[in-house]
Parts: C-alpha cells; sequence; structure tokens
C-alpha cells in the first residue's frame, strides 16, 4: 500500500504572509520620550567641552548639552571638518567657538543665549546640521548673558521669552527638538504659570534648575518643590518632558531624586564637571591616574585647545583609594603650569588618543537605536498578524479544561483496532482522564 504525501496544504484560517513585513524604520532624531527615564550632561561654559561629552556618552549619560553659545557669535563662525578625527569646529577669528563629533550627534543638545527670536532661529539653523536639539539658556544668572536681556533675564520676560521658543519650533524641522532650560521663580504659583506658557509654545522639554536666579551653586538646591510642578504639568495634558537639575551626585543620586519629584529625567553638572564617568552605577575612583591621563590623550587627538583641556583636568576630583591627597595635588600642579601637551608624557601615558577614541566609538555605537513609542506599537502589530494567537478552528468544539465551567464534551469514538495493533478496543483517553 502506498503512503501518503505529507500534505503541505495550509492550516485552516486566515491565509498570512509568512515573510514578515519590514519593521518601520528607527528614528535617528529626539522625541519628547528621549527625554525621559534619562540622566543628562548638563550644559556648561568652558566644562562642557567635546572631550567631556563624549568621556559623559562613554559612562552613560543619555544625552549632553553643549556650552551656552550666544546667538550672534556662533552667526560669523566658519564650519571646518577635520579630515582625520572628524571633528566639526565652527572657528572664531582665533581659536574654535563650537566643536563638535558626528559620533555625539544623537545625543547632542544645542544651547542658545538669545534675547531675539531671528537671531535665535538664524543661530539654530548654522549649527543644526550638526545637532540633534536645540535649548534656549532662560537660567544663566552671570552677567555676560543677563546683561543683554538672556539668560534668567528671560524668565521676567515671559512674552519674549516663549517668543523665541515659538520661532524656533515654527521654523526649525520636526526633527530638530526645541526646550528651554529654566529656574525656580520666587513661587509656587509663579513657576506654574510660566512652565506652562512654555509648555504650550510646543518644546519637547523643560529642564527646571531647583534653584532661583538669586541662589548661588553652595545653596541646597530647592528640589521638594518640583514635584508639584510636574504633577501640574502631567494635569495638563501636554507631552512635555519636565527634567529636573540640581544636586544631583550621580546614577544612584538619580534615582532618589526621580523618586522624590516624579521628574522624567535628572540633569548633573557639578558631579559631572568633578567626574564625567559619575552616569555609571560604578564611577572612576582616583581620577587622576583612571581618568585625567585617558581625557588628555582623547583631547591632543581631538586637538583641543590646551587651555580647555588644562581647566577641566583640574577640575577632576573623587574618592581616593590608591592615590594619595599629596599625590594628586602635584599632579594637578603640574598640569597647571604646563603651556601645553609636551612635557606630560609620563602623565598621559602610552595609549594613543585615537586608541581612546576608538574605544568611545565601539560604546556609544553599542547603544540600541531609538524607535517611537508609535513605531512598537505596530511592531508588536506586526508580530501578532505574523505569529496569530492559537484558536480552536471554528468547525471544532472547543476543548475547554473540564474546571473552565464550558459544557463537557463526550467521549471521543473509539480507535480501531488495525491502528492500534491491538484485539481490544479501548477510547483514546481525553484530557483529565475519563469522566
Amino acid at each position: 500500500m502506498s503512503r501518503r504525501p505529507i500534505s503541505t496544504s495550509p492550516t485552516p484560517g486566515p491565509q498570512v504572509d509568512s515573510e514578515r513585513p519590514p519593521k518601520r524604520p528607527r528614528i535617528d532624531h529626539l522625541t519628547p520620550d528621549s527625554f525621559r527615564n534619562g540622566i543628562f550632561l548638563a550644559p556648561m561654559v568652558r566644562s562642557g567641552a567635546l572631550p567631556t561629552r563624549l568621556m559623559a556618552l562613554k559612562y552613560g549619560a543619555t544625552l549632553v548639552w553643549g556650552p551656552e553659545m550666544v546667538d550672534k557669535a556662533i552667526l560669523h563662525a566658519e564650519r571646518e571638518v577635520d579630515p582625520v578625527t572628524g571633528v566639526i569646529s565652527y572657528n572664531g577669528k582665533t581659536r574654535a567657538m563650537f566643536t563638535t563629533h558626528p559620533l555625539e550627534k544623537p545625543y547632542l543638545i544645542y544651547q542658545i543665549g538669545s534675547a531675539d527670536p531671528e537671531l535665535a532661529v538664524q543661530a539654530a539653523k548654522t549649527v543644526m546640521q550638526d545637532v540633534s536639539g536645540v535649548d534656549l539658556n532662560c537660567g544663566c544668572p552671570k552677567p555676560f548673558s543677563t546683561h543683554a536681556g538672556m539668560g534668567a533675564a528671560l524668565l521676567t520676560n515671559p512674552d519674549l521669552l516663549c517668543g523665541i521658543l515659538e520661532a524656533l519650533r515654527r521654523e526649525l524641522p520636526r526633527e530638530i527638538s526645541v526646550s528651554a532650560k529654566i529656574r525656580l521663580l520666587s513661587t509656587q504659583e509663579e513657576t506654574k504659570k510660566l512652565v506652562e506658557r512654555i509648555a504650550r509654545t510646543g518644546v519637547n522639554a523643560i529642564t527646571v534648575h531647583c534653584r532661583t536666579r538669586n541662589m548661588r551653586p553652595r545653596e541646597r538646591a530647592l528640589v521638594e518643590r518640583l514635584k508639584e510642578i510636574v504633577e501640574f504639568v502631567q494635569g495638563l495634558g501636554l507631552d512635555v518632558a519636565i527634567i529636573q537639575n540640581g544636586d544631583c551626585t550621580g546614577m544612584e543620586d538619580a534615582k532618589r531624586i526621580r523618586d522624590l519629584t516624579g521628574a522624567d529625567s535628572v540633569m548633573i553638572a557639578t558631579a559631572a564637571e568633578s567626574n564625567p564617568s559619575c552616569f555609571s552605577a560604578t564611577p572612576l575612583r582616583d581620577v587622576e591616574s583612571t581618568l585625567s591621563p585617558s581625557y588628555m590623550r582623547l583631547c591632543k587627538y581631538l586637538h583641543n585647545h590646551w587651555a580647555s583641556t588644562k581647566f577641566c583636568v583640574t577640575q577632576f576630583k573623587g574618592t581616593r583609594s590608591e592615590v594619595s591627597k599629596t599625590d594628586a595635588h602635584e599632579l594637578k600642579s603640574r598640569i597647571a603650569k604646563a603651556k601645553g601637551y609636551e612635557g606630560l608624557e609620563d602623565v598621559i601615558g602610552s595609549r594613543t588618543g585615537e586608541e581612546e577614541f576608538k574605544e568611545i566609538s565601539r560604546i556609544v555605537e553599542a547603544r540600541p537605536p531609538r524607535i517611537s513609542v508609535e513605531a512598537e506599537q505596530e511592531e508588536v502589530a506586526e508580530e501578532d498578524d505574523i505569529h496569530p494567537p492559537c484558536a480552536t478552528p471554528p468547525d471544532r468544539p472547543n476543548p475547554e479544561p473540564p474546571t473552565s465551567g464550558a459544557p463537557k464534551m463526550g467521549l471521543r469514538m473509539p480507535m480501531p483496532a488495525i491502528l492500534t495493533c491491538s484485539h481490544t478496543v479501548s477510547p483514546t483517553p481525553t484530557p483529565g482522564g475519563m469522566r
């Protein structure tokens, strides 16, 4: 007797293309979700240089802010790309005013100091090919910023502040995020009123430095005031992330602050200036031997101006276990007196700056690509279409378990002896035994 070939006909049910449809492409720009569940490097004049931002990304910073740049200054800069390192420089008359690298572009926010909507837009368009977002500085209390109506001066001129943000959002491509960084006002009601106005301009995120304009860094940040503001914004129903800034010391502390305030993310300034590895669950100890040499190697390779390198390295400090206080002081003294990288070969070590950069590149490029919430939901739906849940065909009774309360099925028909090789005909047991 010939054996019937195994049937290759499709099983009952809707016909499904077995080939998976192409996924929606991952997004390479920032969305409001990009500003949530993160730990960010704050914008810092001098300290927020390119090498510091790259180190922060290496050790886990989700996004990095560049130092504030006044709108007029960048308009006259000349853009130049280093063919060897890939560093992009916006050069002034004597030196680079702002440097960046394509490696950090997906995570880089460019901060503008401005008191003019038109100039702010021009400045943003000048650099937008090299950044992922633009942030308006509305909190710097330094005279160089406030004397021209910029920075914290905007807090008392909400019409101008919001006018700049509206112009940026209207004139920039949607893939360029727009955000603002403010300080607390004297009262909660004043602060909430300003935050609401800013949130309605179409920004992706608002960073709140939990100090007022007149408070100094040594004064404790008023972190406890943020919770009410976060809940207020959530009640508005607007898709705007709220970022906390002020006194965060690292990853573990960021978790505490988020639990306390409900903030979407936390931004770190002073602690990152002291140790850019603070974004890691295990930040570096003995930074004089574990961080300073690699930082200087990276700076040298990227042609970072020596004055900038020297300033940043002399700010480094942290927990010591092997380096003595005396050795740390002597190292900083040598660096402070140096006129350049020459003469510090014993400190920098034999490893090259290119090796440092490649290691950072490997770590940063290994990050999973961004995907929007909508794209994630669509992928789940596509997966269900390809592998639909198991279901009983419509022409068969549903074999519910006896404990389900469903009507009990009768016993199956006995199998022929010719198939069971038995002279005794026995019914095939049903699940759960005979009933």
